[in-house]
């Protein structure tokens, strides 16, 4: 999972992209990028670590331009290498950077097809620098020397055809402008909007998310289309078009479970207003299944469920604390590359607020249960920390498969509900009880903000790949690159190069 954004101005842009990467620094943590343009020259900065890290002051004054992009990493197969940090640029056609969130399906194909007919050179094993050379290859086939805008969009057409699976894009094309673009099947997010300027002008904005948008006083137009486009030329003149001769609106669902900060809007539904409803859903269940319950208290586990804990405490009538203590200073054991380092990490993260656990049964709320690892380590701080019972409600059903679409899961046999059941699970992780969210539940409490979508990616926990072209071996290779041993291999590897 990454964030994209972009900006076309007549003012620098630095300053603004920067701080759109610190709003969706939750969207990857392993790197930033930003490149500017100034007039036909590109300034490039891009390195492993977080956006305030990666930039000192010199860094930002020399990233000079009207126009630029700018990209966070969280990478979908473990590696860490700075290398892999975005935007990607090629010189050829015309100068062109380009910052992408997702995954696609077939790059493995796709870097034959550049080889071998494009006679394009793929320097990382990255899916990002191979979509750049695909899009490079279609637009140079115009063969001259001054772009227009309808290029550009035939461009994307092709690149539609040839690229399978997740993308949410934005290129910058060299003293001409900045597209951006979605997949047929919109699963990553993109949003564009605009804000009027004190001289009179319009500066424009294309983001992973609203929020984005929002911390700039940018005002939100809507989101980008499955498989359309928008580009914004350097004098600031916008072009939108669909691009895709098929389409599907298929949200990763995942984005309203976890990734979106909760005061965004992601194809019209507020992330908020979601995890409310899937709060009430799970209380309901609760009411349903178990209406005798003993429950004290409902603790969130820092941040993502907090809204949902809220929203369950309030249904069922009992009382809502906080009952962990984070350090927001310790990275996300989410993303962490090796499962020693995330062991460590979680002790280091939370501290358990005895007072709200002592002699009391705790309904633990989690956005999902992944691993369970962290999930274990929790519940037994939990007991530690006094409680009598400890229970524990996700708000997403059990996690049995990977995702292929930019979520880095891991490998299968290293989720904790794949090949188990439900007690199987609870057993594992040491809770009293275990309540998951129903499927067809969630569906519900996210699709209620939007009734248009009819569909969403459910991939991770139903094994329903919507681009079709998932198969075992597919899965096999992926389970290959991700599970903890060949990622602890990565990182040993690129700290020796270090």
């Amino acid at each position: 999972m990454c964030g994209i954004a972009a900006i076309v101005s007549n003012q620098n842009v630095n300053q603004d992209l920067y701080d759109a990467l610190t709003v969706l620094q939750h969207r990857g943590q392993d790197a930033a990028g930003i490149v500017t343009c100034e007039g036909s020259r590109l300034h490039l900065r891009k390195d492993n670590g977080l956006a305030r890290d990666v930039f000192s002051n010199s860094q930002m004054l020399n990233l000079i331009g009207t126009m630029g992009i700018a990209h966070v990493r969280y990478p979908t197969a473990g590696c860490t290498s700075s290398e892999e940090a975005q935007p990607f640029y090629v010189n050829s056609p015309f100068g062109l950077t380009l910052a992408h969130n997702g995954n696609l399906t077939n790059t493995e194909e796709l870097k034959i097809q550049v080889f071998e007919d494009d006679q394009r050179h793929i320097n990382t094993d990255s899916d990002s620098e191979v979509l750049l050379n695909v899009f490079a290859h279609e637009l140079q086939q115009t063969g001259r020397l001054t772009l227009t805008v309808d290029d550009v969009f035939r461009a994307v057409s092709v690149v539609h055809k040839r690229c399978r699976g997740a993308y949410a894009v934005v290129v910058m094309i060299a003293g001409f402008g900045i597209l951006g673009f979605r997949d047929p099947n919109g699963i990553r997010p993109i949003v564009f909007g605009e804000r009027k300027t004190e001289d009179g002008t319009t500066d424009y904005m294309i983001a992973s998310e609203s929020v984005a948008l929002d911390v700039l006083d940018f005002q939100l137009t809507r989101d980008l289309e499955p498989g359309e486009a928008v580009f914004i030329e350097a004098s600031g003149k916008l072009h939108t078009k669909q691009c895709a001769e098929k389409t599907l609106h298929c949200p990763c669902i995942f984005e309203y479970v976890y990734f979106a900060r909760p005061d965004s809007i992601i194809d019209n539904i507020s992330v908020y207003k979601a995890r409310m409803r899937m709060g009430k859903k799970l209380a309901d269940k609760i009411m349903r299944e178990w209406p005798d319950h003993d429950i004290d208290v409902v603790i969130p586990i820092p941040d993502t469920s907090r809204t949902a804990a809220a929203q369950m405490a309030h249904e069922l009538g009992v009382k809502f604390r906080e009952g962990f203590m984070k350090n927001r200073y310790i990275g996300r054991t989410f993303i962490m590359p090796g499962q020693k380092m995330r062991k460590k990490s979680v002790k280091q993260k939370l501290n358990a607020i005895s007072l709200e656990f002592k002699d009391k049964n705790v309904l633990l709320v989690d956005d999902s249960v992944v691993r369970g690892t962290t999930s274990e380590q929790i519940i037994q701080m939990a007991r530690d920390a006094g409680a009598r019972k400890v229970y524990i409600a996700s708000a997403a059903p059990p996690v049995r498969y990977p995702n292929v679409y930019g979520i880095d899961m891991p490998a299968a046999h290293e989720l904790i509900a794949h090949g188990r059941s439900e007690d199987e699970v609870r057993e594992a992780i040491g809770a009293d009880k275990l309540i998951y969210q129903d499927i067809d539940d969630l569906i519900e409490a996210v699709g209620q903000g939007n009734q248009n979508i009819h569909r969403f990616d459910t991939s991770c926990f139903t094994r329903e790949y919507i681009t079709g072209d998932i198969d075992e071996a597919y899965l096999a290779r992926i389970e290959s690159l991700r599970n903890d041993s060949a990622k602890e291999s990565r990182r040993d590897n690129n700290l020796l190069e270090a």
